[in-house]
């Protein structure tokens, strides 16, 4: 795992120009805190950071290859899981390596099948190559979008890299946020392509972008396409056994110490019993950590959308499993801690207004970096076997929105309550959810004879697969990549998406509950208390002492009356929320509070110019 960046301009050599890429590549160095390289040659120019994972002394980059027409170079980020398979095949064709890292078998894949590479891979990466035989630059991102690369087209080139802050450590790239840039800040609807920041776009997930001196190209090589399902229930519990198993082998593969992340829910069980399993046979044994708040499970209280706490779950997994457990206990100090609020933002070059359960996620990683490199996650389960409440919600299920849109506003509020009114006018934020709703829904085709039912729920299956997993995948990616943490997601695996997205709805809940599908494929591993349970989403305090806190934190905001905040945030509603007497031990009360001192310590680090007109 690693951070990428570079830039390409047809009208300089930028053999000169290394104050700025070494700048641009610096940024990285929490994605590669391991070892760093640079690579110039004419208009080109890559740098790296590199997160040592597989072949430790032998996967240097930026890597290149010379051949008879040119040199080609690459900046590699991620891990391709059947890179042995790959290198079987190439050492098949004539190729000759040097190394034993997953990095050289995608730079020998990309010179034997050029720009049809990506087809051929499985795995999270985002990588840049810089082809001298035809003086052009291939960025290309995986399947599900797991792992970010962004690029800010140049009048002669292109800049890019793994997050914004490499593209804004360059002189050419402006700091600048307009209108629609805050409604997709806003907004929980992730617009493909929209990186927020004026001019940087994200490479979509699927996708090759090709920039030469005639211009900038794009190509999809992988979409969620609707197929027809002929497997009957146990032939289909069955092929997603196989599959998770497969899945599980491959991305336990590292030269690093590995662990999984274990909530006590159904996904980071499943996963964490099948690795246990795995690594058992090897004579090895699992380490797992969870994330726990002082007194939460003494003091639980159940709500709509928590009926019951984490970690009496993740040691019942724990002990059946035989895992060396370990929970990383938070308080309410430390999850309300401004330079803990400040690192989150700057993992994330936005305020994500999500507060401690942003926190918690980036102290959890930070924790678990001093025992491990590698770490694989429950992230996704929800999306692909249909996990949240708004797979059951008939009112999210009928809306003409983004279901989790009509699930988040019942239970957490609305955390845009806190804006200026004559902002919230102009930003008009239920348009631009309008709008991108039926963007996002056009192009779902409906099976031959699929019943409405059916269909309404495809459709929500493809939003959730296409729009809100991509929000979350960017939440883990930043937060475990700021410590040097790799974070696996089992479940993102295509063919698993693939597979059980053309299952019919009616057999991913055959039993009226949530993800039946992988409940029965795992039940073997599971222990009953796990198998039972009711989905418990990502936790969050319910310490009074936290909430106030923000309040603390709020008011003496209230106090800079000349902060530029306040050209965003109508301080007499901010004033009402830090003033509240009753107690706030839910999400929905803090909500704004966490938004606007997300965005006050945002425009103290980074200083956006705010287009607002």
């Amino acid at each position: 795992m690693c951070g990428i960046t570079g830039w390409v301009s047809f009208a300089r050599d930028l053999g000169t120009e290394r104050a700025a890429l070494d700048a641009m590549t610096e940024t990285m160095a929490c994605r590669g805190p391991d070892d760093r390289g640079v690579w110039t040659q004419g208009p080109a120019a890559l740098g790296h950071r590199r997160l040592a994972v597989i072949d430790l002394p032998g996967g240097r980059q930026p890597m290149s290859a010379e051949t008879p027409h040119g040199t080609v170079a690459l900046v590699y980020s991620g891990e391709t899981y059947n890179f042995t398979e790959l290198r079987r095949e190439l050492a098949d064709r004539g190729h000759r390596f040097a190394t034993g890292s997953d990095t050289e078998v995608v730079l020998r894949g990309y010179l034997e099948w050029g720009d049809a590479l990506p087809e051929r891979l499985n795995g999270m990466y985002a990588f840049a190559l810089w082809d001298g035989r035809e003086n052009k630059l291939v960025m290309v991102r995986d399947r599900m979008g797991i792992k970010p690369l962004h690029y800010h087209p140049t009048a002669d080139g292109v800049l890019f890299g793994s997050e914004p802050k490499a593209i804004l450590a360059h002189p050419l790239a402006r700091r600048r946020v307009r209108l629609d840039g805050l409604r997709e800040l806003l907004t929980m609807v992730k617009t493909p392509g929209h990186a927020v920041w004026d001019g940087i776009r994200e490479v979509e997930p699927g996708t090759v972008v090709t920039v030469d001196r005639s211009g900038l190209r794009r190509r999809r090589y992988w979409e969620l396409e609707t197929r027809a399902h002929t497997d009957g229930r146990d032939a289909t519990v069955e092929h997603v056994r196989s599959l998770l198993d497969d899945i599980v082998r491959r991305q336990l593969v590292a030269d690093v110490p590995r662990c999984t992340l274990l909530s006590g829910g159904l996904d980071s069980s499943a996963m964490t019993a099948l690795a246990a399993r795995q690594l058992g046979e090897r004579g090895e044994k699992v380490r797992s950590f969870a994330v726990d708040f002082t007194g939460q499970t003494e003091n639980f209280v159940a709500d709509e959308l928590r009926g019951t706490p984490d970690t009496p779950f993740a040691h019942d997994v724990a002990r059946a499993a035989g895992t060396d457990h370990q929970d990383i206990v938070l308080d309410a100090r430390a999850l309300a801690d401004p330079e803990i609020r400040a690192e989150v933002v700057r993992a994330r070059d936005l305020p994500a207004g999500l507060g401690d359960m942003d926190a918690s996620l980036y102290l959890l990683f930070r924790a678990i970096r001093d025992h491990s490199v590698v770490a694989l996650s429950g992230e996704s389960a929800d999306e692909v076997f249909g996990g949240y409440l708004q797979f059951f919600d008939e009112e999210a299920r009928r809306a003409d929105t983004f279901p989790w849109l009509v699930s988040m506003s019942r239970h957490m509020g609305e955390d845009t309550d806190v804006l200026r009114p004559d902002l919230a006018a102009k930003l008009d934020l239920p348009t631009y959810v309008a709008d991108g709703y039926r963007d996002a829904v056009a192009g779902i085709r409906r099976l031959d004879g699929e019943s409405d039912v059916e269909y309404r729920m495809r459709r929500i299956c493809h939003l959730h697969l296409t729009r809100f997993v991509r929000i979350l995948l960017d939440r883990k990616d930043r937060a475990s990549m700021a410590v040097g943490l790799e974070v696996r997601v089992p479940f993102c695996d295509h063919r698993l998406v693939e597979y059980v997205y053309n299952t019919p709805w009616a057999l991913k809940s055959f039993d009226g509950r949530e993800k039946t599908l992988l409940r029965e494929a795992t039940a073997d591993v599971l222990p009953k208390s796990v198998y039972d349970r009711v989905k418990s989403p990502y936790p969050s305090t319910q310490d009074p002492k936290y909430a106030a806190a923000l309040q603390d934190q709020a008011r003496d905001l209230l106090t800079r009356t000349g902060h530029p905040v306040f050209d965003l945030v109508d301080p007499a509603r901010l004033r009402r929320a830090a003033e509240r007497e009753e107690p706030m031990s839910s999400q929905a009360g803090r909500r704004g509070l966490e938004r606007t001192l997300d965005l006050a310590l945002w425009l103290d680090l980074y200083r956006p110019e705010l287009d607002l007109s």
